[in-house]
């Protein structure tokens, strides 16, 4: 593993922007193995010692490869160094300990805002050259951590929670591991209120501040491959203001009821790419974020020069995600081959008015989906609130965008919603450009508040219409747009700026009489029919 690999894995990337060749982490040869150092993989001995003494021992020698071998090893958090590759050989099941006395609270950042957190389970700061490799599993003990709302749960299933022990909300809706927990919303909140609050004051509410699995933080030259990652305490893997990162051959693993139990989540990183993977998750998937806020705009780091492909999600509530943490900005990646099975939502990008930032330059194509519960194509401004399409707010550095965004040759086989554009008022959505995408669902085009799209050779196959609903958008281009529905209605048209709507080259053509228009619309809005 030396810097020569590194211009293989720029030659696979062929993007449609000038993409850096990615480097590939430089470890010396020498190797350990952690049962030199005492460990004992019996799944009751604590090895978070032995595990530590394996790789400082190989860290002062300049670096090199520690091996965890076939066993069941209970650790407390692994902290890694610069130039150390940690392999788990095959049979490696890696369980860290489920005693939150064992995880020191550190400052961090959680959903694109600092914060006091648990230290992670796989933890690095300021590395160079760190790998994680090999066919072993990593658990993060996550149902020690996580709370668990009832409606995802059987009865029978919720009656063995609760009677496990932990606490329950007056409501009886949610089931908290520690009353603690239950609490530590109320207790974080006061304490960030609070400038004078040390990370001692948390202490009480430890078992709140749930990590992820694996945090590397300002690290340069990262590799995953092979392992499994999985019951993360909230999210698996987060990568941070990191560049130069690897992810390939990986599975990650979290129960479909797992709170907050994102896959992988690349935050104000760049040049990366994620290749061959699997993600069966709780939340979103594979997510791109950079900040939120005027915190995430501040630090003014966008998440860009990403490449992800041939990568299969079963279960998340969205297979690829923008957002809604963007305030950094998101720009110049691809997504390409891959396939969503089963997910809330397929392609997903999410922001909200205060996020600021600009999503931009994005290329997605070849995608497969199949079964989404909700929309397999999203894009919403109106992330987690309820917001009149008509109300103007002002222009400001907390307004989002979204623009220039190219899908093409992707099929979705059901779905709940189609294709959604939902932008603001203010700040539509622009130049949003969807080339051969087919798609049967129960609705199959909305679009609102959204400038300059294209739908092009788009099939779709709606339960009922109306085919197109239109409101308050400009400039909208449906050329070669198959409408394989029994729909009177092919084009539902509302909003007074609502203009600049073509129809070209339908099949079948649509006729005046299959275009409904709302009062408000000006005469002449579609043209071609």
């Amino acid at each position: 593993m030396n810097k020569s690999a590194s211009s293989a894995v720029g030659s696979e990337v062929k993007a449609p922007f000038d993409m850096p060749e990615i480097a590939l982490p430089n470890i010396p040869e020498r190797s350990v193995t952690i049962t030199d150092f005492g460990a004992c993989g019996d799944g009751i001995t604590m090895n978070t010692e032995a595990i530590a003494r394996a790789i400082e021992a190989c860290a002062e020698a300049g670096g090199g490869t520690v091996v965890i071998p076939s066993g069941v090893w209970l650790t407390g958090p692994i902290m890694l160094k610069s130039r150390i590759r940690l392999h788990t050989e095959h049979g490696a099941v890696i369980r860290f300990s489920a005693n939150y006395s064992d995880y020191p609270l550190i400052e961090s950042n959680f959903e694109g805002l600092s914060s006091v957190r648990c230290v992670s389970p796989i933890y690095g700061e300021q590395l160079e050259d760190i790998a994680i490799t090999g066919n072993g599993v990593f658990d993060g003990s996550g149902d020690a951590w996580r709370p668990v709302k009832r409606f995802k749960m059987t009865e029978l299933q919720w009656k063995k929670l609760i009677g496990s022990g932990g606490a329950v909300d007056e409501e009886g809706e949610i089931w908290w591991p520690t009353e603690a927990a239950m609490n530590g919303a109320a207790v974080v909140e006061a304490l960030r209120k609070q400038s004078s609050a040390a990370i001692e004051d948390y202490e009480p509410v430890r078992s709140y501040l749930r990590p992820v699995l694996l945090s590397l933080r300002n690290c340069s030259r990262i590799m995953l491959d092979g392992p499994t990652f999985q019951n993360s305490p909230s999210w698996c893997l987060h990568p941070w203001v990191s560049e130069h990162i690897t992810i390939r051959n990986i599975t990650v693993r979290n129960p479909w009821y797992s709170q907050n139990g994102d896959g992988l989540d690349l935050e104000s990183c760049r040049y990366a790419v994620v290749s061959d993977s699997v993600f069966d998750v709780g939340d979103d998937a594979i997510c791109i974020k950079s900040g939120k806020n005027e915190e995430g705009r501040k630090l003014g780091k966008p998440c860009e020069y990403v490449v992800v492909r041939d990568c299969t999600v079963y279960h998340g509530h969205g297979g690829f995600v923008i957002g809604s943490e963007m305030s950094g900005g998101v720009r110049n990646l691809l997504v390409s081959n891959c396939t969503f099975i089963g997910t809330d939502v397929g392609l997903r990008f999410k922001s909200t008015r205060g996020r600021g930032g600009i999503v931009e330059q994005i290329y997605i194509r070849n995608i497969r989906m199949k079964d989404i519960a909700r929309e397999a194509i999203t894009f919403n401004m109106y992330y987690e609130v309820k917001g009149d399409p008509d109300a103007l707010a002002e222009i400001n550095e907390g307004t989002p965008q979204f623009r220039d965004i190219f899908i093409e040759d992707t099929v979705c086989a059901g779905a709940e919603t189609g294709i959604q554009l939902k932008g603001l008022p203010e700040m539509p959505i622009r130049s949003i450009h969807l080339n051969r995408v087919s798609i049967e669902a129960k609705q199959a085009i909305e679009c609102t508040n959204a400038e300059n799209i294209s739908l092009r050779g788009i099939t779709v196959l709606p339960e009922n219409g109306p085919v197109v609903r239109i409101h308050n958008s400009q400039n909208i281009l449906l050329e070669e747009v198959n409408a394989k529905t029994e729909s009177d209605i092919f084009l539902h048209v509302t909003g007074a700026s609502s203009e600049q709507i073509r129809c070209l080259n339908m099949s079948p053509a649509p006729v005046k009489e299959s275009i409904l228009y709302g009062a408000e619309v000006k005469a002449g809005a579609v043209q071609g029919v």
